[in-house]
């Protein structure tokens, strides 16, 4: 499966929210999970970011469709990085 990190920031809706986020998290991970998705963390930061993920997701196709769910929500806006593990980058280096 495809690996993810994906970076969020709150929105202006998300900060008037923020008491609620642990449980809007806990909500959108039962769901995903139960589309395929593997949340392997979750975590709330500080810095630039709000929050981040990693997730491996059954395709890019199902990632796109659950950002966009997350998305439609308005809590929160993302930035994500496709993430390649040795073994992946490996391949990827022996047909260049």
């Amino acid at each position: 499966m495809p690996n993810y990190v994906v970076l969020y920031r709150f929105t202006a809706q998300g900060r008037k929210n923020v008491k609620e986020s642990v449980k809007r998290a806990a909500e959108i991970r039962k769901q995903n999970e139960a589309r395929g998705f593997k949340v392997l963390g979750h975590y709330w930061t500080q810095g630039r970011y709000d929050l981040v993920a990693i997730v491996d997701a059954p395709s890019d196709e199902s990632m796109v469709a659950g950002l966009f769910g997350i998305a439609e929500a308005g809590n929160v806006s993302s930035e994500t990085l496709r993430a390649y593990s040795a073994e992946e980058m490996q391949r990827i280096l022996a047909k260049g």
